[in-house]
């Protein structure tokens, strides 16, 4: 996935041996696999970042692209109340209405009275951006049936589990 840390490579200009020793300072074995994991995360989320613009803008010209997180939300989980949709998201109320109501002008979304509290509202996906939202989808997880060809299928169901696993520890 790549770039690799191997054994004895120098890497910040000390050398690296098989104990983690580097230059007159000691670093844990562990730490080279953490810098590995920096690299191959910083390249993922970069190249996530860039298909994530491709695909809002194939589900509208006008999408922005962290607009398309909320639509993956309430494809998968239904209509869901602003304030659950900015806590899974991670930003304030703000952003948030301002996103929703980007969306609703698009004709992505809407909104409709919370049956359990008529004072809320639930945001859900209009037909016609569940469409264009699914047919965005399919394609993309038509690529990764590709990318992954190679793969055994318990290699794939073990990556996805390892990487709910990292989305689900606490920030700290």
């Amino acid at each position: 996935m790549g770039a690799e840390v191997h054994e004895g490579e120098n890497h910040g200009g000390a050398d690296v041996n098989r104990e983690g020793v580097r230059g007159a300072g000691v670093e844990r074995l562990v730490d080279r696999e953490f810098l590995s994991l920096e690299r191959e995360l910083t390249l993922l989320l970069r190249r996530a970042r860039a298909s994530s613009g491709e695909m809002a803008r194939q589900v509208h010209p006008d999408l922005e692209p962290a607009a398309y997180g909320l639509l993956v939300c309430l494809d998968d989980s239904g209509p869901q109340r602003a304030t659950e949709l900015a806590a899974f998201i991670g930003v304030g109320k703000a952003t948030m209405s301002r996103q929703l109501r980007a969306l609703e002008e698009l004709g992505l979304v809407a909104r409709e009275p919370d049956p359990a509290d008529g004072r809320a509202w639930l945001v859900h996906l209009t037909e016609e951006g569940g469409r264009r939202f699914r047919t965005v989808r399919t394609a993309r997880r038509e690529r990764y049936v590709r990318k992954l060809a190679g793969w055994d299928r318990a290699e794939v169901a073990e990556l996805a589990r390892l990487l709910r696993q990292l989305n689900e520890s606490p920030e700290s």
